[in-house]
């Protein structure tokens, strides 16, 4: 196996994750284990330090064991993983002058871990330190613009570090990298599957559970359904899907679930209609974090009620997935949070009903392949990420109910236009926000002084990192029209070109 140590980094366990597609079985452990703990385990085959938020030159920051590097077994260093090693082996660290974000195009040295790579690529960054001071024995593997050492190696040790996150993919030929570190370098063995990961995980719900009564969540998306499917198949009739209408989905979504999934479950899927509900706990919140607090809060409610009326419920069964879990960790050894997922940071503190999350480790690209192996239909499988808490988190500041009829009619508009020239899968999601920020327009030879919608659309395929979409000018300057003219109360619309990081996908 390959260890991921953990330092905090938003995409420490994609590295692990990446490593698994490789076939090779990976497991992420703290970053405070110690050199004596690994000495007595046969099957290390090599180590990863991840990234993460510390300084490697402030006294007390996260630190390894150094002798880890005594081990015998390759390790690579990535971002604050190649800094820390820097620093541990007599090099020096320090912040620089300019600090790069996204993608930055550098110049690859000639090593073992760049083997067969041309020598000018594109890869993901995200730092501000960066190595000034190589330690002894490694030599320079390549540099940036603004950053001498953006790679660094000592091959007679196979220790190698990089400043880039080669585990994402917006890295040119990252996987590569990785393939070269665990295949080549560390002589890792393929001994993992996903179809064998499936059927552990199916005969662990079996015995965990027993023959106690489940109730899922169910939104419609590919998560929650994935999730329903497993555990179905797992305990048959024991299980009872619930999906809740709050009045924050998508024009016409609640009818379509209801007739998608009534086919998978028949009586088995329970409607809840809620939109008073969730509109009375959302009145006059505006901080994006409490409305996920009390969306994620009323769904669990809800969810209890519904178990009491059938009797005897002793599980919630939840789509949840890995990026979920690292977005809404809270800030303990290592993870920062950057939002609250509804269904994750948004839990009450006190729950009636025990948790199973099959999906909980897993990426939603990893999550769309294993719903595959599972018969899920393609309109299922590829329908575009919705989250939990719905519209309420796409529009900036407060829920109102006319909010919500122009943010459903713009979507609609952005939809309809979409699904004339692409394909679902062609991209990751294309989604509208309301942001109520009045500018001057000019409609009907008059002054209008109107609120906003924005579009957002990205590309990805497991969440960590996006990148923004390139569509038509055609179709944009199509979608603008339709909205400013046909939504009330809306002059202008603006189209979002950030990527993830340094944003998120959702606004909220």
């Amino acid at each position: 196996m390959i260890l991921v140590f953990d330092f905090g980094s938003q995409t420490t366990h994609l590295i692990s994750r990446r490593v698994r597609d490789l076939g090779v079985y990976s497991e992420m452990v703290s970053y405070k284990t110690k050199a004596s703990q690994l000495r007595k385990r046969k099957d290390v085959e090599g180590i990863i330090l991840s990234g993460g938020p510390a300084a490697a030159y402030i006294p007390d920051s996260l630190t390894v064991d150094k002798q880890v590097f005594e081990l015998g077994v390759p390790v690579l260093g990535i971002c604050y993983g190649m800094q820390l090693m820097g620093q541990l082996l007599g090099g020096r660290v320090k912040l620089g002058k300019d600090k790069e974000f996204g993608r930055v195009k550098v110049s690859l040295g000639k090593n073992r871990l760049f083997k067969g790579l041309r020598s000018q690529q594109s890869v993901w960054m995200s730092h501000g330190d960066q190595v000034i001071k190589l330690p002894t024995d490694f030599k320079a593997g390549g540099r940036s613009r603004y950053a001498k050492h953006i790679a660094m190696a000592d091959e007679k040790r196979d220790l190698y570090g990089v400043q880039f996150h080669p585990e994402v993919e917006h890295t040119d030929k990252g996987q590569m990298m990785l393939k070269n570190f665990v295949i080549d370098i560390c002589q890792a063995k393929k001994t993992w599957s996903r179809g064998e990961w499936l059927k552990q995980e199916i005969e662990k719900i079996k015995n965990e559970v027993g023959e106690d009564k489940l109730i899922c969540g169910l939104s419609g998306g590919v998560d929650s359904s994935t999730a329903a499917r497993m555990v179905y198949k797992a305990v048959g009739k024991q299980l009872r899907c619930v999906y809740v209408d709050t009045g924050l989905m998508r024009l016409g979504e609640t009818e379509q679930v209801e007739k998608d999934f009534k086919k998978l479950f028949g009586k088995n899927l329970v409607v809840i209609k809620a939109e008073n509900q969730f509109l009375k706990r959302l009145r006059g919140v505006i901080d994006p974090e409490e409305k996920r607090r009390r969306i994620g809060e009323l769904f669990i409610r809800l969810f209890e009620k519904e178990a009491k009326k059938w009797g005897g419920v002793k599980w919630l069964v939840q789509g949840t997935i890995y990026p979920d879990v690292i977005e809404s960790a809270k800030k303990h050894d290592t993870a920062e949070v950057i939002k609250t997922h509804h269904n994750v940071g948004g839990l009450p503190a006190k729950m009636e009903l025990g948790l199973v999350e099959p999906l909980r480790d897993l990426y939603k690209d990893e999550v769309r392949q294993i719903a595959k192996k599972l018969g899920l239909p393609e309109s299922v499988r590829w329908r575009q990420p919705f989250p939990g808490p719905g519209l309420g988190i796409r529009i900036r500041g407060e829920v109102t109910k006319e909010r919500l009829e122009r943010l459903r009619q713009a979507e609609a508009i952005l939809q309809e236009e979409m699904g004339k020239i692409m394909k679902p899968k062609e991209t990751w999601q294309t989604f509208v926000v309301y942001v109520p920020l009045e500018t001057t327009g000019v409609k009907a030879d008059e002054r209008s002084f109107e609120e906003m919608i924005a579009i957002r659309s990205l590309t990805s395929s497991d969440a960590m990192t996006a990148d923004w979409t390139r569509l038509p000018y055609d179709l944009l300057a199509k979608v603008s029209t339709r909205i400013v003219n046909e939504v009330t109360g809306i002059n202008r619309v603006v189209y979002d070109i950030t990527t993830k990081p340094p944003a998120t996908m959702e606004w909220e």
